[in-house]
């Protein structure tokens, strides 16, 4: 790959649409979920997977139910995609919201 070829591909990574939103992690083993929110959905859980398996995940609980059980045991859910036309501090808030909504829904913890 010359210069050229790596500034375009890296010009158009920095272009790209994400998508920010609510996902939700579930553990069949124990029935239990985790919920959180991330600015690009489409990027959390391998970033997520990652830290599990490296075991640097910022929630214990999240962390040691992986350690106790494994990564077959766990499941990623896409919950809502927030709507791209929301202004930033507008969309924060919002996400703040239903991250709130979906943890009662789902009696889930907050990752």
């Amino acid at each position: 790959m010359n210069g050229t070829d790596r500034k375009a591909i890296v010009s158009a990574y920095k272009e790209r649409k994400t998508v920010a939103g609510i996902y939700a992690v579930h553990c069949s083993a124990t029935g239990d979920c985790w919920v959180g929110q991330a600015p690009d959905l489409s990027a959390i859980k391998n970033r997520l997977w990652f830290t599990l398996r490296s075991g640097t995940a910022s929630h214990r609980g999240l962390q040691a139910a992986w350690n106790a059980h494994g990564a077959d045991q766990f499941l990623f859910e896409e919950l809502e995609r927030m709507p791209e036309e929301a202004l930033r501090f507008a969309r924060i808030a919002l996400v703040k919201k239903r991250l709130d909504h979906w943890g009662r829904t789902l009696s889930a913890s907050t990752i």
